[in-house]
């Protein structure tokens, strides 16, 4: 379909505006992946090391809020992106997400800061479908690849952000509720969104051709033949690297964390327990951020490249290769290293970059299941569902901090196993390699 309807300014400012809705939504994901561990050290008024147990658990928490106010956002807000608009959907989203995380800020315990983010992510989840959807239909000449890769990235961006943000003005249990503030700025996009964005030319013309009475159901339509198998395939796709992520990589701040409490004698452990040399050890609060930005700086690149591999060697090879390197470089840093370990910072960079190149994958394969009149609840549903598969795995983490004692190896170790999946999943997902986008 043309989209003469858009000029070139108004196709630069849909693009920029999407891109900026999923780069600030990543900033919220990496918000608690952060503060999460200063904050409960607060709230609880424990001491490192004294409970890190039941600090894990918290950490496992709120990632659960996350990805199941995420799943429940993809579905509610990419229903609404096919009944009312794309960018109208888009711009609710990305006021859901910052206007929530502002209020968190006024929460003096745990459970009251758990609902309201269980709530602002809602609007992480709906950001997703609608800012994919409006980019590959307001821009269809543009490389679907490029596309791919550039939404990819953009959360990626935003964790990067955050994490200089916080090595600059370091998150401690004195100093956190702060992160919770610059969460509330992008609401400035969402009224910009509301206010200035135009409407995705597919969506406009899909409503216009749709006769009085026979207006489209797409939920009920993706949840029934002939788009219901593709809907369970896009599920489990889509759960794998989210379950990777929550249930596997995050784990690499808070055990970084630990690493620097217990090197400035917090606890009066050794940190050292998985080799023989004990190399210069870091005591700096700040060394949490770090990690996150040369986890998300390498994931930045992975999710660039994400959709050029699935383009170069096809969606279902690209997948497996991507599920391979994915464990392989999860089990050498869980097994092999610590955060004291010169290699650390460098796998660190590594499982970013290749634990995240999926979501340079989904962008593009994700889209390509269904038709215009269901692609945002198709997208948003099947990227989100696998949000709740990823919540159960968290708690599932959550439950191996106390088997294990607080080993944050031992439990990466084990979780890392769900990349075997997605080598197995893959083998029966469609292949939508040569057919272009469906009207």
């Amino acid at each position: 379909m043309s989209t003469t309807e858009l000029s070139g300014l108004q196709r630069g400012v849909t693009l920029a505006t999407a891109f900026a809705a999923w780069m600030f939504a990543g900033l919220e994901i990496s918000s608690f992946v952060l503060l999460a561990r200063p904050a409960m050290l607060s709230l609880l008024g424990a001491e490192s090391g004294e409970a890190e147990a039941l600090v894990g658990d918290w950490f496992a928490w709120f990632q659960c809020a996350f990805l199941l106010g995420a799943a429940a956002g993809g579905w509610i807000f990419g229903w609404l992106g096919d009944r009312a608009g794309r960018t109208r959907a888009m711009a609710l989203s990305i006021l859901c997400y910052s206007l929530l995380t502002g209020v968190s800020y006024v929460a003096q315990d745990g459970y009251t800061l758990l609902v309201l983010r269980f709530l602002a992510c809602l609007g992480v989840g709906g950001v997703w479908p609608n800012a994919v959807s409006l980019a590959v239909e307001a821009l269809p000449d543009v490389s679907r690849p490029l596309m791919a890769g550039l939404m990819g990235a953009a959360a990626n961006v935003g964790f990067v952000l955050l994490g200089f943000i916080c090595y600059a003005v370091p998150v401690t249990p004195e100093s956190w509720r702060w992160v919770l503030l610059v969460g509330a700025a992008p609401a400035l996009l969402g009224v910009f969104a509301l206010l200035a964005v135009p409407e995705s030319p597919r969506w406009l013309h899909a409503a216009a051709t749709t006769a009085p009475g026979q207006q489209a159901r797409p939920l009920a339509e993706i949840l029934r033949p002939p788009l219901l198998k593709r809907t369970l395939i896009g599920i489990c796709l889509g759960a794998i690297p989210v379950i990777g992520t929550s249930a596997n990589a995050n784990w690499l701040v808070p055990w970084t964390d630990l690493a620097a409490d217990q090197a400035r004698g917090a606890d009066g452990a050794a940190a050292d327990t998985t080799t023989a040399a004990k190399p210069a050890r870091s005591k700096d609060p700040r060394s949490k951020a770090w990690t996150q930005v040369l986890r998300s700086g390498g994931a930045i690149f992975g999710s660039l490249l994400g959709g050029w591999i699935a383009s170069l060697v096809g969606r279902r090879l690209a997948y497996f290769f991507i599920s391979l390197a994915s464990f392989a470089t999860s089990s050498y840093i869980y097994h092999v290293l610590n955060p004291q370990d010169p290699q650390f910072p460098f796998f660190a960079f590594l499982l970013g970059f290749v634990g995240v190149t999926y979501f340079g994958w989904l962008p593009l394969y994700l889209p390509e299941l269904f038709p215009t009149r269901v692609r945002s609840t198709g997208t948003g549903v099947t990227f989100n569902s696998g949000r709740i598969l990823a919540a159960a795995s968290v708690l599932g983490a959550g439950g191996l901090m106390h088997l294990f004692g607080g080993d944050y190896a031992r439990v990466g170790t084990f979780t890392g196993f769900i990349y075997v999946l997605g080598m197995i999943v893959i083998c029966f997902a469609p292949d939508t390699s040569a057919g272009p986008l469906e009207d």
